[in-house]
């Protein structure tokens, strides 16, 4: 990755890091701050069944969807859709704190390619997400990181009765 902000920010297949868990991979394309980009993406792979976030916001940037392949079921604010490959979701910027959330939609995998404008750095909240996954780390240290990463988690009734149909 170039780290001049001056000249393109390139990220090859080959080199790109990735982190994975039991139900997803992700790669890591740009990180803001750490290698001359000026937004922050990435590309996780869902299985299907995969958990995806739960509901939560940011304060500091939008969060843009483009679905590769597959399908992937999202809230936003109090509504929940279905995205299909091809499709594209800006979840707008603050004000006001959008709480959204996403996962595969049943029976379906999804691949989808996620950026934050403007960016921040974010890959080391990826890397510990990975690990809660994991199992190598605990779901506390999510919580205490919610300030320093820009997530913040809050309860959505509506997603979890869709998690729970979507289970059964």
């Amino acid at each position: 990755m170039s780290t001049n902000a001056s000249k393109a920010a390139l990220t090859r297949a080959a080199q790109a890091e990735t982190t994975s868990d039991p139900s997803s991979t992700m790669t890591l394309l740009a990180d803001c701050g750490t290698d001359g980009s000026p937004i922050t993406s990435y590309r996780p792979t869902f299985a299907e069944g995969a958990v995806g976030a739960p509901a939560h916001f940011h304060t500091r940037a939008s969060e843009l969807f483009f679905v590769i392949d597959g399908a992937l079921q999202v809230l936003v604010d109090d509504e929940v859709t279905t995205l299909n490959e091809g499709d594209f979701l800006l979840v707008p910027p603050p004000p006001p704190h959008t709480p959204h959330a996403f996962a595969p939609a049943p029976g379906s995998r999804a691949d989808v390619l996620f950026t934050f404008t403007p960016g921040m750095p974010r890959f080391d909240y990826l890397r510990l997400l990975g690990r809660v996954m994991r199992g190598a780390a605990s779901p506390q240290e999510i919580k205490d990181s919610s300030q320093l990463y820009d997530n913040h988690y809050v309860d959505s009734p509506l997603w979890n009765a869709t998690l729970d149909r979507a289970a059964k």
